[in-house]
């Protein structure tokens, strides 16, 4: 925020060099950026008047002037300035003056005409165009002849040009510091002194009574309207000293109205509206939401269409603004306007800020209400706008004011702690110094006892909810700089890893040593990421989160699955013609859960190329769950996963929980994302997996007897799956079958059409003695009668 030195003076006394004072307020937590002085380059440079203007006696362009310049006689300036006349108050530079940019004047000559001194432009005393009058611009910067000169006086006092701007870098849970008042606060209790409020008193000249009917519709996000009427408008330029007031802050100034709005939004931190009286028409203010499909144009002359979330202010038929934004582009103050009405409202912070988001649309007064504003000052703010109206005899103020306040809200109090605030502080500030610091803020105190002190928040502190507040409070009035610096004291500990940090670690080495490559993606993605994968409409990766704020609709939910990511991951590769790759991501995905977020995490491997296909991706999944100790899982095979090719997709099982699903992409998926390669992807929920596993290690003896070995071929249907066999088998093993490996499944005319051979090797042992034929016999035979009657299963 900028800050004119020249004009916080009028609120608080400060006795300090600029840059000293920035200093100081930056040590109070107001932090200082820049000091910029006005004037500083400029000396030598006065007040004349042009006394007599004749043309130049070799030079058709050029004039000779005589000007008073406060001297016993006037000075001859020869220039070729066309909008100069007798009369004018101009500044003159006169013999060794200094201007901006290093510039020094002599007297010389002309074309022969002696010349003792330079008229000088805005841009030559270093005031920027943009605040200056068209008829100024090109040429002489011609002073008002509304204010009275005596020639000879010091430029940069009639111009305001000897003064500093502080430039203040304002955290956004301060928004009572936004304004000339709240700078003039923190001022006051820097420097140990008093804030000079503006003493505000409207006299009401006019002989009528204000007559507008305010309706607030939704107090939700108006709490507070409030209304004043003005006759007898005069429309023109405001006095110097306002528009330079407004210029240091960075303000066009415009007219006296609007110049008033401005100039009380910039001291008091409450953003107002002028109304043209002939636009309400009516005499009534009907603040509502705005209609589905609304268009409205505003005072910058663009159309905005709106939103039923928006917040109007109408009469009732017409829209006359969007609420804390900008107002109408007829609504606003005309050079033949003769009646108004000034608007000071309070309007929901968060509403305002997403408004704005939406139109694009940021304004001076959109900022200061999405920061928020005081209930309390809004009323303050309009009687000084008044009271403005009287001072610069812009028009007659009517009697009354119209205050719409549904929920008049008391002031906040909270109870803190000083022995508890000065502990942490690390230093014991007397109760006076303690209580005088909150008092200076503007606190109201009642001390109960060391350990309970009750405070009164002043209406303009927004930031103050909690004991950690005030403790800052104290901290940085007392001074950072006074609070000694200690030892820290305490007993260090080694950090450690969790188990399930550990567990994770795990997973992810198992996955590089495989040959994986790891990959990050973000958790916020696209809804239609779903739709691409060909997820059902009722299920339940469709429950997802939404973003309250997205940054767009690429990223306005959290992921429910890794899919998607993984699969932009591998469209990347593929589309800048990488021909193997082999990659994963551990990640959390999201699901709502009593509207609170839950997270799981899990691990996605993709891959595509030569020598891929579904055994090489399961076989890197039997390695992970193998590091991590899981054990009895088993696969299943699942034809109703639209996501992935039908007969080539498998879900993961263990104890009856769902794992994960593994298997090679469906075509539709894949023309989707245009890739053209087939894709094998496994999703694995890590939770479930970690709560299932056991990484323990038990060592056994080795064996003592000799095992016996017995391979069979078994003919089954094509439908009966392999772990369904060992299943069989291991269920009638009676203990003694201690492996069960699969080493040859075949297909063709000897076995018949829809039929296939699987054969297995079995290992008998016995841990208590040598097996005999007839013992292993025995079991045998009641495994292939097992097999024959559950599955059908013949020997080949």
């Amino acid at each position: 925020m900028l800050v004119s030195l020249k004009w916080l003076r009028d609120y608080v006394d400060i006795d300090l060099d600029a840059q000293t004072f920035g200093d100081k307020m930056t040590m109070t937590g107001t932090k200082t950026e820049t000091v910029e002085y006005y004037g500083q380059d400029i000396s030598n440079v006065v007040v004349g008047k042009i006394l007599k203007i004749e043309g130049h006696p070799d030079a058709d362009k050029l004039v000779v002037a005589q000007v008073e310049v406060g001297k016993d006689q006037p000075v001859q300036i020869v220039t070729g300035a066309k909008n100069v006349s007798e009369g004018d108050f101009i500044p003159v530079a006169l013999d060794g003056a200094k201007l901006p940019g290093g510039v020094t004047i002599k007297n010389g000559q002309l074309r022969g005409v002696e010349s003792n001194g330079m008229m000088c432009s805005s841009n030559e005393l270093g005031i920027d165009e943009k605040f200056v009058d068209d008829y100024k611009k090109n040429g002489i910067y011609i002073l008002d002849m509304e204010e009275s000169y005596v020639p000879g006086m010091d430029i940069k006092e009639v111009l305001g040009l000897n003064d500093a701007v502080i430039d203040f870098e304002l955290t956004s849970n301060r928004p009572d510091c936004r304004c000339m008042i709240g700078i003039a606060r923190e001022a006051a209790v820097t420097l140990g002194t008093k804030t000079k409020y503006p003493e505000v008193n409207v006299k009401e000249e006019s002989d009528r009574e204000i007559d507008v009917e305010i309706k607030i519709e939704n107090p939700d996000l108006c709490s507070r309207y409030l209304a004043r009427r003005v006759t007898d408008v005069k429309i023109e330029k405001s006095p110097y000293w306002m528009q330079r007031r407004l210029i240091e802050a960075g303000v066009r100034p415009i007219n006296n109205i609007v110049d008033i709005t401005n100039f009380v939004m910039l001291e008091m931190g409450q953003p107002m509206h002028a109304f043209d009286m002939r636009e309400i028409g009516n005499k009534k203010i009907v603040v509502r939401n705005a209609k589905e499909g609304e268009v409205f144009t505003t005072l910058d002359g663009q159309e905005r269409r709106l939103d039923p979330e928006m917040l109007m202010i109408t009469n009732g038929e017409k829209t006359l603004g969007v609420a804390g934004i900008m107002g109408g582009l007829e609504s606003g103050i005309k050079d033949d306007t003769v009646e108004i009405m000034f608007e000071s409202a309070v309007f929901n912070r968060e509403n305002i800020r997403k408004s704005s988001k939406k139109l694009g649309l940021r304004s001076e007064s959109s900022s200061r209400f999405e920061k928020g504003v005081s209930l309390d000052n809004a009323e303050l703010a309009l009687e000084r706008a008044a009271q403005l109206v009287e001072i610069l005899g812009a028009g007659k103020v009517m009697r009354g004011k119209v205050d719409e306040y549904p929920e008049v809200k008391p002031l906040q109090t909270i109870t803190v702690s000083p022995r508890r605030i000065n502990a942490r502080i690390g230093i014991d500030i007397p109760m006076d110094k303690f209580c005088g610091i909150l008092e200076d803020l503007e606190f109201k105190c009642n001390l109960v006892s060391e350990d309970e002190l009750i405070l009164e928040v002043p209406s303009f502190r927004l930031d103050i909810e909690q004991e950690a507040d005030i403790f800052e409070e104290i901290a940085r009035i007392y001074g950072f700089e006074n609070i000694p610096s200690v030892q820290l004291q305490g007993n260090s500990t080694a950090g450690v890893k969790t188990d399930k940090q550990k567990y994770l670690e795990r997973v992810k080495d198992t996955a590089l040593a495989c040959g994986l490559y790891e990959t990050l993606t973000y958790s916020f993605v696209s809804p239609k990421g779903l739709d691409k994968i060909r997820v059902p409409q009722d299920s339940k990766l469709r429950d997802v989160v939404k973003l309250i704020n997205p940054l767009g609709e690429d990223t306005s939910i959290m992921r429910t699955t890794l899919i998607p990511n993984m699969l932009d991951v591998v469209y990347t590769n593929s589309s800048r013609n990488i021909d193997q790759l082999a990659i994963f991501e551990c990640g959390h995905v999201f699901t709502p859960d009593d509207m609170a977020g839950v997270e799981e995490t899990r691990i996605c491997i993709g891959m595509y190329g030569d020598g891929v296909d579904f055994f090489v991706l399961k076989g890197m999944v039997e390695k992970i769950f193998e590091r991590v100790g899981l054990r009895g899982h088993r696969y299943l095979a699942d034809k109703n996963n639209t996501s992935f090719h039908p007969g080539r997709c498998a879900d993961i099982l263990c104890d009856n929980k769902f794992l994960g699903t593994i298997g090679e992409i469906h075509p539709e998926v894949l023309d989707n994302y245009g890739i053209g390669k087939r894709v094998y992807i496994a999703e694995i929920d890590l939770d479930t997996v970690y709560s299932l596993a056991n990484d323990t290690i038990v060592f056994k003896s080795l064996p003592k007897y000799p095992a016996i070995t017995r391979d069979i071929a078994l003919v089954v249907k094509n439908e009966v799956e392999v772990a369904a066999i060992e299943e069989v088998i291991m269920d009638n093993a009676g203990g003694l079958v201690e492996a069960c490996k699969l080493f040859d499944v075949y297909k063709g005319d000897q076995i018949g059409q829809g039929y296939k051979s699987v054969a297995y090797s079995l290992v008998y042992r016995s841990l208590d003695k040598t097996l005999t034929d007839d013992d292993v016999v025995a079991v045998h035979d009641k495994i292939l009668a097992e097999l024959k009657a559950r599955l059908g299963a013949e020997l080949r």
